[in-house]
């Protein structure tokens, strides 16, 4: 895993060399080459490599060197931090005279108190970081600065020549493990801390083995090191957030210039939901890298099904979080896209569902989205990504697995789904004029669950994009029988806001036996109550399959699988009943046109 974050940060040229960080100047004292102040220069907007002592601080009486805060370089010499500083371009003006310099005008009063003037008129605060420039050249570029701040780094470590080696985890190469690593930042919105959090740490007994002490249980080399924070900070900048973690991902190749997809629209796994209409929400990618974006957008046909270019590259997946200021690596995955093709192409094939009208399958939707099904339900939710990451937080890792490699989903999404539809079918609204229908997304969730569970098993599989009456199971077309005998009741008594369904899905789809008879009986009288005889005959004929399909006897029990069953025959079911009212309708419509056209004929 490690290796992997430092080849991407090495082929990217992310790193930092150790001792370095980026930072922002906001003023540079300018000095001539005699140590004449000439004033304040303002920095630029962008960061500027500087020696950074880090961890090597220890305690308050060190600072950083070169560039500081103004409160610290502009401080009086007695201050512990502003000796340490004064006492580091000392030490560096033997490889850079310029240095010398700096410390001269520091210690002469007359331009001290200038400098501090200027300060104060300039309104500098003491949180800037200040810098030098002599004569126009900025001592943070000199490369005689560099050579001795390798050095004096170096004699802070106290690294020795004869100092013991070890094999660095990393690269394979002896070094001089680094004691406490540097930790990485972007997880701050995923439990992580704001100043950052530790990927390798050992600062308990439980996490050493074999009498080791700290890095000695994971020894890294600092350079090698700084290449996977530098990877592992790039990659989570842009992540997308799915159920409260990061997901990062990459892979090992450039993009050939043919596969190049600048101009296509990247979702990635974001927490866009698809609108009941289909339409989502645009999505800006802003990420500079194409070997991420080709990335995003094999990861996107997970959830959508679109063509991705063919690749064969190694991938490297991720889904990370933060607790305590440690580093969580909730999931890794690692392969050729070549079979991660497959197992999308298999998991878009295993969604196919088609759509409440019975018309078309159903269009793509986004994963966050997908997912918002396997929550408890409620109305008006406005905070329902933050439930997500709770109520989730172990389901979508295993879930993400399954998606990746096509294997079985775990049974909690099945019965998440199941108690989705359940809530949502007892709900009534005094003004809808149509049926309660079992949410899609969440019949989406038993189809596949079922169709992996059956493969896993090697069980011959039937279920289909639409409705089955071939289907083997009982609890499949008990699912369409009541389905069927609600839409008797609606159309018998069209002002009854199905009542039927929120009275009795609930118990039925779990104990059909004890309802269907009752179903059956009551729908007598509403058959009488239909006048139109097509209707009578459909579903009359639609009676007979399903009690044919059902056989002798009816379930008294379902178990898990069952009542996923009877989920699905219903959808699919009343999907079909309203195809064919669709159908109905236009049929209608036509004769009917037809016979005005016909009468304005003879009239004529």
């Amino acid at each position: 895993m490690l290796k992997a974050f430092y080849d991407y940060a090495v082929r990217e040229g992310l790193a930092v060399p150790p001792g370095y960080a980026e930072k922002i100047i906001k003023y540079y004292i300018s000095l001539s080459s005699e140590g004449e102040f000439l004033g304040f220069v303002p920095g630029s907007a962008e960061a500027v490599l500087c020696p950074d002592v880090g961890s090597l601080a220890n305690g308050k009486d060190k600072s950083n060197v070169l560039a500081e805060k103004s409160s610290v370089v502009l401080a009086e010499a007695s201050q512990p931090k502003s000796s340490f500083f004064r006492n580091a371009l000392s030490e560096g003006g033997s490889f850079e005279p310029d240095l010398l310099i700096c410390l001269k005008a520091l210690e002469n009063p007359a331009t001290f108190k200038s400098i501090c003037e200027e300060a104060k008129n300039r309104k500098i605060k003491p949180i800037d970081r200040i810098s030098f420039e002599v004569d126009g050249r900025d001592i943070l570029k000199s490369e005689a600065v560099k050579t001795w701040w390798a050095d004096y780094r170096d004699q802070l470590r106290g690294t020795k020549a004869d100092e013991n080696k070890t094999l660095c985890l990393i690269t394979g190469k002896p070094t001089a493990p680094v004691a406490t690593v540097p930790t990485v930042t972007g997880l701050s919105v995923v439990g992580g801390h704001s100043k950052g959090d530790a990927l390798i740490c050992f600062d308990k007994n439980s996490f050493c083995s074999y009498n080791l002490k700290q890095s000695a249980n994971a020894p890294v080399s600092e350079e090698a090191f700084s290449y996977v924070k530098a990877g592992l900070d790039n990659l989570l900048k842009d992540a997308p957030i799915l159920s409260g973690m990061k997901f990062v991902h990459w892979y090992d190749k450039p993009i050939p210039e043919e596969n190049d997809i600048l101009a296509v629209e990247i979702g990635g796994l974001g927490i866009e939901v698809e609108e009941e209409d289909g339409s989502e929400e645009p999505y800006d990618d802003k990420n500079p890298y194409e070997e991420r974006r080709l990335a995003d957008k094999k990861i996107k046909s997970i959830s959508t099904g679109e063509n991705s270019p063919a690749l064969a590259s190694v991938y490297t997946i991720m889904l990370l979080s933060g607790v305590n200021g440690r580093v969580m690596v909730r999931r890794y995955e690692h392969g050729s896209y070549e079979d991660l093709q497959k197992s999308l192409n298999l998991w878009n094939s295993d969604l196919a569902l088609v759509k409440q009208n019975g018309v078309g399958g159903l269009k793509p939707c986004k994963l966050a989205g997908r997912f918002t099904r396997l929550l408890t339900k409620q109305k008006n939710d406005r905070k329902i990504f933050d439930r997500m990451a709770k109520e989730l937080s172990g389901l979508t890792a295993v879930t993400l697995t399954s998606i990746i490699n096509g294997t079985p989903l775990p049974d909690s999404a099945a019965v998440k789904a199941l108690a989705y539809i359940r809530s949502q079918m007892l709900e009534t609204d005094d003004e809808s004029k149509t049926l309660n229908i079992p949410d899609s997304r969440a019949v989406q969730w038993l189809k596949v669950w079922l169709m992996r569970k059956h493969r896993a098993e090697n069980k011959e599989e039937f279920l289909m994009e639409e409705y089955n009456p071939k289907h083997p199971d009982a609890a499949y077309h008990c699912g369409a029988l009541m389905c069927v005998y609600a839409n008797i009741q609606k159309k018998a008594m069209p002002e009854i806001n199905a009542s039927m369904i929120s009275r009795y899905y609930s118990s039925a789809s779990q104990n059909p036996a004890l309802v269907i008879g009752s179903l059956s009986r009551q729908s007598t009288h509403h058959q009488e109550k239909i006048t139109s005889g097509f209707w009578r005959n459909t579903y009359t004929k639609l009676l007979s399959e399903c009690y044919l399909a059902v056989g002798d006897k009816i379930p008294a029990t379902l178990n898990l699988e069952q009542q996923s069953l009877f989920s699905l025959g219903y959808y699919q079911m009343q999907a079909e009943l309203n195809r064919i009212t669709a159908e109905y309708n236009k049929n209608k419509a036509n004769n009917s046109n037809n016979s005005d056209n016909s009468d304005a004929e003879q009239e004529d």
